[in-house]
């Protein structure tokens, strides 16, 4: 099995629901992991919407999840470690943890939401930014995988 990550809350590249928008909300959406590969030590996600005006826009970011982690569920708290281990960085807001879709205009964006299981953990020492992650990452990705859902604004 390859490594897969997926809401409950909606079918693939569907409507993420109001609740968990900044209309809504504003409450993380459950999440569920499923084919960790063998020699995976950590799992890393970071959820964006690429269709933002400007620049890549980062809803969410989470490293050093342990590799039996299956998921997470609907609200995660918005706080640097969770009781698992896991830390959570910097969005583009400037916050810790989840912040929902919450597009300009009417136009539909895509949220992806992306799983990278690592060979080992960050072990960050403060809370880092998507782009930050990245350059931890690099050289420790056994396996990735992503989906998505789509927001509009009502």
């Amino acid at each position: 099995m390859t490594l897969a990550i997926r809401s409950p809350a909606w079918s693939a590249g569907g409507s993420i629901p109001v609740k968990y928008t900044g209309q809504g909300e504003n409450v993380s959406p459950p999440l569920v992991f499923e084919g960790v590969p063998a020699g995976a030590q950590a799992l890393a996600m970071v959820c964006d919407d690429p269709d933002a005006p400007l620049l890549t826009f980062v809803h969410w970011v989470v490293y050093d999840i342990p590799a039996s982690a299956t998921g997470f569920p609907e609200a995660v708290p918005p706080q640097p470690t969770l009781p698992d281990g896991s830390r959570q960085g910097i969005n583009s807001w400037k916050k810790v943890g989840y912040g929902g879709p919450s597009p300009p205009g009417h136009k539909p964006h895509r949220y992806f939401f992306r799983l990278s299981a690592l060979r080992e953990p960050v072990r960050a020492t403060s809370a880092l930014s998507a782009k930050d992650l990245a350059r931890a990452i690099r050289d420790r990705v056994l396996e990735s995988a992503e989906c998505f859902g789509t927001y509009a604004r009502i």
